[in-house]
């Protein structure tokens, strides 16, 4: 079921003075935080990439499985066949862009390609998807999938929660992850040797929640492993001293009914909205895991730390558009914020199958584009991002990095967002 614009422009015009300020901070936040229009220390190339236009999929068995985007619009993926010694290897990679928290800030992405398929177009296969073995070494003739990301939930949601009331919002996150899943291993992926499902931001977070599940839809015989980048979301209170992201993800979880596809025994001990957080969902997960994150990971000092309600814009205004900007003062609180992230990863690091890449850059996800790897890529002990995931994926060594304190490592891309 498709709802058109028109349907979508009448119903904007009903919504509160209140939701039109709700809605449009929400749209403002969406695009603050995922546009790269800015300004770089870092040479212009580290963004050149040698990447391939892939045409979007619909998935054909959504219909019948009731599977919708936001908007009821079906959902959609992106496909590049694998080739020579990677023709029975999959990588999937989850697409980012936030949540959605009240049926005024869902509604507003019904007319973006995050709440429907009638906005995607083809997109640029880079970073952990490029088919260039100069860019991506150990998966670069894998059989390739990005999934987009239209629920708004991190493929959480569930139907019983939808609003009968005119709104015409479609929670079916977790629907859409099965029929994702069914389609691909309809494609071949059923007979996979080796598999890694990855994803960014929220796309991230949505690997860890299905991780254990893509594990199980594979073949016994297979290596299964995932890969979460910036989505390492802390539960911290913000420069006010409010819960301000404890608060979001209880408006998420309660909207979308997402606790059902949640870790069952953390749901059992706490509230579900706290097991949206990553901290307490990977101490379920079974499957390997390789953390990529930023310790001044741009999203999370703007929205955790100092969102944009908080009682404090301008004094933090400089600081949240480029981390140059900050003041001792701040550096200290931002450095309280690294070290909250180090140690809700302490239980983490001990487990020997579980990989992690923490460097100190002021940057969101770092898998998709060319700081995956390349001569400009962020580094640790000497290796890219992608050369550590890989020594940790095949079992070419352990890899636990984690960088020194801001401002260490010249290799680092900081974003700079004051001339956006």
């Amino acid at each position: 079921m498709a709802i058109s614009r028109q349907s979508t422009l009448s119903w904007w015009r009903k919504l509160s003075k209140k939701d039109l300020i709700t809605a449009a901070i929400g749209l403002a936040l969406i695009l603050f935080s995922f546009s790269f229009l800015f300004n770089s220390s870092k040479k212009a190339d580290v963004f050149t990439l040698n990447s391939d236009y892939v045409p979007l999929t619909l998935l054909r068995n959504a219909k019948q499985t009731g599977a919708f985007c936001l908007d009821g619009s079906l959902p959609g993926y992106h496909f590049q066949k694998g080739f020579g010694s990677g023709s029975s290897k999959w990588v999937l990679h989850i697409e980012g862009g936030g949540w959605c928290d009240s049926v005024a800030t869902c509604a507003l992405r019904k007319a973006t390609a995050l709440g429907s398929s009638n906005f995607m177009e083809q997109v640029q296969f880079s970073g952990i998807l490029s088919h260039d073995p100069a860019e991506n070494p150990d998966f670069f003739n894998w059989n390739k999938v990005k999934i987009r990301y239209c629920d708004g939930s991190s493929f959480a949601g569930h139907s019983e929660n939808e609003f009968h009331n005119g709104t015409y919002l479609f929670f079916r996150g977790q629907l859409i992850w099965k029929a994702v899943m069914d389609e691909l291993l309809a494609k071949g992926m059923s007979n996979a040797g080796q598999a890694l499902l990855s994803g960014c931001s929220a796309g991230g977070l949505a690997t860890m929640i299905h991780c254990d599940d893509f594990r199980a839809k594979l073949p016994k015989t297979a290596t299964v492993k995932c890969l979460a980048d910036a989505s390492f979301f802390l539960d911290e209170k913000d420069v006010n001293g409010r819960h301000t992201m404890q608060l979001f993800y209880k408006n998420v979880v309660n909207l979308h009914g997402a606790a059902k596809s949640l870790p069952r025994d953390c749901v059992a001990k706490m509230s579900p909205s706290l097991c949206f957080f990553p901290q307490q969902i990977v101490e379920s997960i079974k499957t390997p895991l390789f953390l990529v994150n930023p310790a001044y990971d741009f999203w999370q000092i703007q929205h955790v730390l100092v969102p944009a309600a908080s009682d404090l814009p301008d004094e933090w205004r400089r600081c949240r558009l480029n981390i140059q900007n900050c003041s001792s003062h701040q550096m200290d609180i931002l450095q309280g914020f690294r070290n909250s992230l180090l140690n809700a990863l302490g239980e983490f690091k001990k487990k020997k199958e579980r990989g992690m890449f923490i460097n100190s850059c002021f940057i969101h996800c770092q898998t998709w584009m060319a700081t995956w790897h390349g001569p400009n890529s962020p580094k640790l002990n000497n290796k890219t991002i992608a050369e550590n995931a890989g020594d940790w994926y095949f079992n070419r060594e352990q890899t636990k990095q984690i960088d020194c304190p801001f401002p260490c490592n010249p290799s680092c891309l900081n974003m700079d967002f004051t001339q956006a």
